[in-house]
């Protein structure tokens, strides 16, 4: 697994990033303690709700 960085969600919708972080998820589960594996999904979990966060913050668009 690769890290997932905020560059790249920002082009996603919310439903995207509620399926990607579904699909993350289910990897995290399935990694060894300690793996490089493990710390790419978690840190890529971390990116996934600062994005859904930030755009629950952001004012309604015209």
């Amino acid at each position: 697994m690769t890290l997932i960085t905020r560059y790249q969600l920002a082009s996603r919708s919310v439903a995207d990033l509620h399926a990607l972080y579904h699909e993350i998820y289910d990897s995290l589960v399935l990694s060894h303690e300690g793996s490089p594996e493990r710390r790419c999904a978690l840190a890529s979990l971390e990116n996934i709700l600062a994005e859904l966060h930030s755009r629950a913050l952001r004012p309604p668009g015209p």
